[in-house]
């Protein structure tokens, strides 16, 4: 792996010189250049994966158009996280389960007190899901369950019979995203991290909430009528973005826009 971007970056240390060139960058190397901001308020990062005909899925799923250095990324996302935000339809498509504590983070995550994984907090308007899987059932720490108010009752009753924490952030059956952000926020996960699906991240987006996108982009093409990395309602001004980070290993490209 080698950093395209920045060529000189003044306000964070400098990486090892090695570190600019082909080779595999360690787990902390990783995590330095992922590093979030200070915690004076909740920061909302998304990472996701296009290929360059910007598909974000083949055949359903992102798997197809990953990589090993872009695994290795995501997980590095998630061992800097407080909690992981996913949807509930990518959590019955990609068959989530529970985030495990790696002993590579594990300093880490002590010094800057958080638990040994993140939580998976899984956004559902319906809470249509089964709570029979190991993402409820035995988790490291409790999944949360962010739902609106008019949730079905029984399906709340459900989840919290499951062991899941569920967490109301609007009225009826609608999730609003800044509330989402403000609940998770007041149980001290400020480091957030989306990973998806497309849905949710059009709403984070529409909403204005999202302060990060971390994509890497995939040398490949599909055509198709795959789903690009956000959808949902267009915003009636697009929101700039700026680089901060762009970093390459076989033709794929890792970049980092945070906004201005």
């Amino acid at each position: 792996m080698r950093r395209l971007f920045p060529v000189t970056d003044l306000t964070t240390p400098a990486p090892r010189p090695e570190a600019a060139t082909g080779r595999e960058w360690t787990l902390d190397e990783l995590a330095e250049a992922y590093a979030y901001p200070g915690r004076e308020r909740p920061w909302l990062r998304a990472n996701m994966v296009s290929t360059l005909d910007g598909a974000a899925q083949h055949d359903g799923r992102s798997q197809g158009i990953s990589c090993a250095a872009d695994m290795r990324i995501f997980g590095t996302l998630r061992g800097l996280a407080d909690a992981v935000l996913v949807g509930a339809e990518t959590v019955r498509l990609e068959g989530y389960r529970p985030a495990r504590a790696r002993e590579a983070f594990a300093d880490r995550r002590a010094a800057a007190g958080q638990g040994p994984a993140p939580a998976i907090a899984v956004v559902s308007a319906g809470l249509d899901l089964d709570f029979s899987l190991p993402l409820f059932v035995s988790p490291l720490v409790p999944t949360l369950l962010i739902t609106g108010a008019g949730a079905p009752a029984d399906r709340v009753h459900a989840a919290r019979e499951a062991g899941a924490e569920v967490l109301f952030a609007g009225e009826g059956a609608v999730v609003e995203p800044a509330r989402a952000v403000a609940e998770l926020a007041a149980r001290g996960h400020t480091r957030l991290l989306t990973e998806g699906g497309p849905r949710l991240l059009g709403q984070f987006v529409a909403a204005g909430v999202l302060d990060e996108l971390c994509l890497t982009v995939s040398p490949m093409l599909t055509a198709g009528g795959a789903q690009r990395i956000a959808t949902g309602p267009a915003m009636s001004v697009p929101e700039r973005f700026a680089l901060t980070s762009l970093l390459e290993e076989a033709g794929f490209l890792f970049s980092r826009y945070g906004k201005i």
